[in-house]
Parts: structure tokens; sequence; C-alpha cells
């Protein structure tokens, strides 16, 4: 988990923070980062706990959870991987100089289908069921690595720990300020939208180990790894100012996210082990990165595109579709944009690291931070707002990177707690719309009771019963279980759904969810009509026409919520509509029915009767 978490944004930009801020810029990115990690462990125990005891629960409720975010999931991971392969080439393979100049730009190019080749390879090699043998090969490789750089070096006795850098001024851009929010943002909030973190967890879930044991070790050695890159980047600082390489980019900002590259090629003899072992380092952290991710894309786009019902992708053959080489091959294209378009121009960097990072300050933050309140707040399974979603995003990205172009710490706070203020926003009225509309129907239905209790006390010269005792009397404890019960217009019913609902297949057998309607239907008649009596009743009730549109599946034990109200009518027939709601309040369906009303005695069809008028009216 710490190697796959150690990208291309967590490995170079320490040595950015640290040359810009020194160790308290270190530890501003560092320990967010970590924690996020972690805490994603924690957090996605809970949730695992919720929805079940089984092996499959958490696999199970990643199905539903996700469908609503696969877009963003996959951006995610493209954007993560393409960011990984453009900082191991621009701050490894272009400071080395291994090709003469005007090779340069083929030279990139192939180093970068090895890289990804290399992610390739391994990813198909183990697996999720054995890529933690391969890591913890890899792991081993990389604590080697690092204990040359310390004791080789002399770094580990150095003491060159600066709080403050001396290059700050140098610097030039965003102050630590700036940097801080958008960092406690966006690495808190970041795991919950990368494909290969889900994914180990269902897997550890899955092996019954502890998901929440295994994230917080993890997130602990990932914090030390952090702290170890930063560290050599402040025993390069400490050699002087002549060791530290800079460079400006066209934003005007100076960059030194290789510098310990340069210092290791500059400074030591060929053969020697040290600049070897750093190189190794980097491309360990990398590789570790690409291998997860096409692990994770091709869990994820096989998953995805087996459940798929779309027309023009089955016109695509499905192993094309479900393959991660198109992905790794878009990420490709992503890089060589970016290192090429840097080659080409030659003055001065075009595109850096930080242009990649604010995706991750601003755009995903509103997509990851609606994601972890549908895990944990029940009032938040509204259907996805896609398009407000989006807009808000793409807004508080574009004020972000103004804001960081301009070096104004106000609009770089805004671009990233905007999206998190809109999710909130989002999450809060939901609950609201829910309480008031609770409220209503609570005052409706005792309203309704007492009504018919006092028509009903007229007729037999009795006195009627005050609304409370009406109330207490027509209301059951429990309306869920018993009878169903109103909410403002519609009648909710809701069920459990078990194995004699379902097919073969295992989800809820499609004609079930006619006899959910119906069901929900009779027993809303039963509280519209308490009167009605089968053998005395002048007319009965058909059905005319019936339909239903299905939205998503839902399986056993999920709990099943029927609403219907009436919809419209005229003077022969009623329009009934429904809707059906899963577990997480998610829409699985909805549709209507038409009613006609016919004579007990002949069956001849009947205006409405006004028996019906007054049942249905209270609940048109």
């Amino acid at each position: 988990m710490a190697l796959s978490w150690m990208w291309g944004l967590g490995l170079f930009f320490s040595v950015q923070m640290t040359f810009m801020f020194g160790l308290q810029g270190l530890l501003t990115f560092a320990v967010p980062n970590a924690v996020g990690l972690a805490l994603f462990g924690v957090l996605t125990q809970i949730v695992a706990k919720r929805h079940g005891r089984g092996p499959e629960s958490l696999a199970d409720f990643f199905d539903k959870f996700s469908r609503p975010f696969r877009l963003a999931f996959y951006l995610y991971q493209i954007i993560a991987l393409s960011l990984t392969v453009f900082a191991l080439a621009s701050y490894l393979f272009v400071p080395l100089n291994l090709a003469p100049g005007p090779l340069v730009g083929m030279f990139l190019c192939l180093v970068v289908f090895v890289v990804l080749a290399a992610g390739c390879l391994f990813g198909e090699e183990f697996g999720i069921g054995k890529i933690k043998y391969g890591h913890a090969m890899a792991g081993f490789g990389l604590l080697v690595c690092i204990g040359i750089l310390l004791f080789g070096t002399g770094a580990a006795t150095s003491g060159s720990v600066q709080w403050k850098s001396p290059y700050t001024p140098v610097w030039g851009g965003p102050s630590l300020l700036g940097y801080t929010i958008p960092l406690l943002v966006g690495l808190l909030v970041g795991p919950w939208l990368d494909l290969q973190h889900w994914q180990r967890a269902i897997q550890i879930h899955r092996e019954k180990t502890s998901v929440s044991g295994s994230y917080i070790i993890g997130g602990v050695i990932f914090f030390l790894l952090l702290l170890f890159h930063g560290f050599m980047a402040m025993w390069v600082m400490g050699k002087g100012a002549e060791a530290v390489a800079m460079m400006k980019a066209v934003d005007g900002f100076t960059y030194a996210h290789d510098l310990v590259t340069r210092y290791m090629q500059s400074r030591f003899a060929d053969g020697s082990v040290i600049p070897v072992a750093y190189f190794s380092f980097l491309i360990i952290c990398a590789v570790t990165t690409l291998d997860s991710g096409y692990v994770a894309l091709k869990w994820f786009l096989g998953r995805n595109v087996e459940k798929s019902q779309n027309v023009l992708l089955s016109m695509v053959p499905k192993q094309f579709i479900a393959s991660p080489i198109p992905s790794f091959l878009l990420v490709a294209f992503i890089t060589l944009s970016g290192i090429l378009a840097n080659w080409l121009y030659g003055k001065a960097d075009l595109v850096k690291l930080e242009y990649f990072m604010v995706f991750y300050a601003s755009f995903f933050v509103g997509y990851a931070s609606l994601a972890i309140a549908r895990c944990f707040v029940p009032n938040s399974q509204q259907p996805l707002p896609q398009i407000r979603m989006f807009s808000m995003a793409s807004m508080s990205m574009v004020i972000f990177a103004f804001g960081y172009f301009k070096a104004e710490t106000s609009l770089l706070i805004l671009g990233s707690v905007l999206p998190l203020a809109y999710v909130i926003w989002l999450v809060v009225n939901t609950d609201l719309l829910r309480v008031v509309t609770e409220k209503a129907g609570e005052v409706m239905e005792k309203a309704s009771t007492s009504d018919v209790a006092a028509i009903k006390a007229i007729a037999k010269t009795v006195a009627p019963a005050s609304p409370a005792a009406a109330s207490a009397v027509v209301q059951p404890a429990d309306a869920h279980a018993l009878g169903g019960h109103f909410e403002g217009k519609w009648f909710v019913y809701s069920m459990i759904a078990t194995y004699a609902d379902t097919n073969s297949v295992g989800n809820v057998y499609f004609g079930m969810y006619g006899m959910y309607v119906g069901k929900t239907r009779e027993l809303f008649f039963a509280k519209a009509m308490p009167d009605f009596d089968l053998k005395t009743t002048k007319f009965f009730i058909l059905t005319r026409s019936f339909e239903h549109k299905f939205v998503r599946e839902a399986r056993e034990f999920d709990t099943i919520t029927v609403k219907i109200r009436v919809a419209d009518f005229n003077r022969k027939f009623c329009t009934l509509e429904h809707q059906i709601f899963g577990s997480e309040n998610q829409l699985l369906g909805k549709g209507q029915q038409s009613l006609l009303f016919v004579s007990s005695k002949d069956y001849s069809l009947l205006d409405i009767p006004p028996e019906m008028h007054k049942a249905f009216l209270p609940y048109l």
C-alpha cells in the first residue's frame, strides 16, 4: 500500500516542498498524506462491517457505490499514472542526459514506453492476489537502496535538518499557507477515488485480514518514505548553493524536483553504487505504482464492461474495452505531450508536476467528498448531480490554477474549499428536505386519521375521539413493519428481499417488482378505504395497464421500499404512479398503472365511484 501510494506526486513533490519551505514544508505535505491513507483503511473497515459480515460485503458495497463515480474513478487513475510516468521521465531520465541532443525526443519516447511496459508486465504477472509478494520483494530492494544512501553518503549523520529553507525567497511562488489548506483537503480525501486502494481494501477484507490495521501500518511506512526523500533533499541543500540544481519555468517560479538526481549524477564517479541506489529507489517507487494501476484498471474495467448494457459498447470486442492496454496508451500520449512540449520549447519548462496536482487539490475534491458522504450519511443517496458536480469541479480547478499562477493564497484556498463546501451544502440540503417531508407527512396523516374518526363518530352518534386518541388507535406502533405509512402524498411500504425473490444469477427476479408494487397497492387501498368489503361492495377495481422501467438491480437481503400515490384520474380511469428504492435509497425502478372500475353484478364499466373519489382525493 505504501509503495502504490508513492506515485509521482509523493515521490518528487516531497523534494520540491523541502526545497521551498524546508522541514515545515515536508511535514505539511507528508502528515496529511499519510493520515489520509490510514484513515481510508479505518473508515473502509467500518463500511465493510455495516454492509454485512461476509468476505464479499465490501465488494458488493463497492459495486453499488461506485456506479455514479465510474468516470471520476477512471480519470483519477489515468491522471495519477500519467503524472507518475511524467515525473520519472522528467526528473530522472532527462537530467541524466543519456542521449545526444537530436535524439533526446526519441529517447524519451522509448523511456516512457519501457516504463509503461514494465508496469504492464508486473501487473499481468502478479495480479491482486499475488501483488503483495511482488511488492514485498520490491520493498526489500527499496530498503537496501535506502540503507546505501543513508550510510554510504553520510546523510544519516550529517545533521542537515532545516526547519525553514534558505531557498524560499528564490522560489517566488505561492506561500506555505497557500499550499497548506489545499494539501490538507486534497490529501485527506484523495484515496477515496483511487481504484488501487479500493481493490486492495476489498482483497484484504476478502482474505479476512484487518483493513484498518493494514492501512495504518501502510500509512506509517509511507510517511517514513516521504521523510527519507525529503531528508535526502535537505542533505543536498546542506552542501551549499552550488550543489542545488534549480530551474525557472515559464510561470516564473523556481523548481528543483530533480535536485537530488542532478547532485548524484554530477558528484559521484562512474561505477559508484550510490547514484545507482538512488535511481533504483525512484524506479521501484514508480513501477510499483504502475503495476498496481494496471491491476486496478483491469479489475475495474472488466467488472463494468461485463455488466454494461450500452449498445455502442456492444459493437466493440469486450476484451479490448476491458483491457488496461488502451488506457496505458492514453497515459503514454498524455505523458509524451507534456515531456515533448518541454523539450521542444527548450528555454524553460512549459509543463511541471504541479500542473497535474491541480486536479487533486481542486477538481477531484468534490467527487471524493461526496463519495465519503455516500458511505456514511444515509440521506446523501440521491442521484448524483453529474452536470452540477462537473461544473463546480471545473470552476474550482480554474480558480485554483489562477491562484497558483498569481501566487494568490486566497484563490488557492478558495479553489480547494469551494467543492467541499458545495458537497456539504448538497448533503445538508437533502437532509433538511427529508426532515421537512417526514414532518409534513406525519401532520397530514394525523389530520387524515382524526377526520375519519370524527366522521365515523358522527355517523354513529357518539362523541368523536380526540385527534391524539384517534391517531393512537389507527396508527400502528411500527408502520414500516406492519402496514406501511404515508410520507406526504406517498404511501410507503418496506420489505426485505430474500432468496425466494431472486433468480439463479443472484439478483431479484424482474417479476418480483410487480408483486412488490401490487402488495403495496393493496395496503394503500386498505389504508385509504378501511371500510371496503369485498362481500358487499357495488364495484370492483381492475388493473387496466401496468408499466415499469427498471433502473438498477437489487440482491437478497436488500431493503426494498415501494412508494405509491395517485397521479391522475378522469371520469373512468385512475392512474397510480410508483417508485422503488433499494437499501441505499437508490432508485431501482419506477412506473405507473391505470385502474378501471366495473359493477360487481354484471362487470359493466362504471364511472369512478364516489367512494373512490373520497378515498383517493387526499393523496392526489
